[in-house]
């Protein structure tokens, strides 16, 4: 950014828990500021990782960039926020390539996904409240069962890590080209199964993880396992709802954090972490920033508008304009009016 000849400020201490310090940014040419208030008003762009949080909705203001994870459809307060704001809400997670990827959440897919299966073994000890289950057995006892919920990003690495590990795994999806694909590349101990609720239930009572992995870009996940499933599985199976970002794909699940990660219904732990690859901030940042950064300069260079106008990928990560929502799934998720994104560009 400072070669291109642009002013970097950044929030004093906003790196240390990542393991970069304020004076490695100093050394790039940024200015530290210790005043988060004077960063926000000063900023014409703002850059964060995760969504602005309420002591922030007062610092957005009018024609101001904010370019980070969003998840509107999670949250009606944050919706309604930024919408008063009238600042530019470009979102990562809805920046799509062509082929319907999304390059802005595949490395932090890639990192929740795999951290799924970490930590789904762990509560799967019988000190954390799990069933007291190895994750991979061991010779002459049977290794864990691990359902996974989606054959997507977070899927097939959460996928990939179980079965590491030794679980007896099985992948849903509702897609069969992805399914067949799967069927190929994955390992022997890695089976796929068409996703369908007479499926999951037939699965339940067989399964010692559960892992969530169900993505709908920018709308709010479906519920597919419901309170009263939880009655088909044995108590102390673990599930990981991944999906928790975009509203949970389990219907007994809530948002947790990495100091409380966990809690129990009907017997059954429930993981449901929201920013799983906060617990891993080093891998994360730089997964992160390798993807953010030529979008990031290339809004600063050339302004938001141009920039969109040149890229149809950034373009959809367009969600909120001056207060006006240009996301149609946003708009559907709260019933509120839709603009067609042409209009404001």
């Amino acid at each position: 950014m400072v070669r291109n000849g642009h002013k970097v400020l950044i929030e004093k201490g906003a790196g240390k828990g990542s393991g970069f310090p304020d004076e490695k940014y100093t050394e790039a040419g940024a200015e530290v500021v210790e005043d988060v208030e004077k960063l926000w008003d000063q900023a014409e762009m703002i850059m964060k990782v995760k969504e602005p949080i309420e002591v922030e909705y007062d610092r957005m203001k009018e024609g101001q960039i904010i370019f980070t994870y969003f998840h509107f459809a999670a949250s009606r307060q944050l919706t309604e926020a930024v919408i008063e704001s009238k600042s530019i809400a470009i979102a990562y997670e809805t920046v799509e390539k062509e082929d319907g990827s999304l390059p802005l959440l595949i490395p932090m897919s890639e990192v929740a996904g795999r951290m799924a299966s970490q930590e789904g073994a762990k509560y799967l000890e019988k000190a954390q409240g799990g069933r007291g289950i190895l994750l991979g057995g061991i010779p002459g006892v049977r290794p864990a069962n691990v359902l996974v919920l989606g054959g997507g990003i977070v899927g097939v690495n959460a996928a990939k890590i179980a079965a590491g590990m030794g679980a007896n795994t099985t992948i849903m999806d509702v897609s069969m080209p992805r399914l067949r694909y799967l069927d190929d590349v994955m390992s022997q101990n890695v089976s796929t199964m068409f996703s369908s609720e007479a499926n999951i239930r037939n699965m339940l009572p067989h399964v010692d993880m559960v892992i969530g992995a169900v993505l709908k870009p920018g709308a709010k996940a479906p519920h597919l396992i419901s309170r009263d499933m939880l009655e088909l599985m044995q108590k102390g199976a673990v599930m990981v709802d991944v999906a928790i970002d975009q509203g949970g794909c389990f219907e007994t699940s809530k948002p947790t954090t990495h100091d409380h990660p966990i809690y129990e219904v009907d017997g059954i732990i429930h993981y449901c972490v929201t920013n799983m690859p906060g617990a891993v901030p080093y891998t994360s940042t730089l997964g992160l920033t390798n993807v953010t950064l030529p979008y990031a300069v290339d809004i600063a260079d050339k302004g938001w508008r141009s920039a969109l106008d040149d890229d149809p990928e950034l373009k959809m990560g367009l969600n909120i304009v001056k207060g006006k929502i240009v996301y149609r799934d946003v708009a559907k998720a709260f019933d509120l009016d839709h603009t067609d994104v042409e209009t404001v560009l």
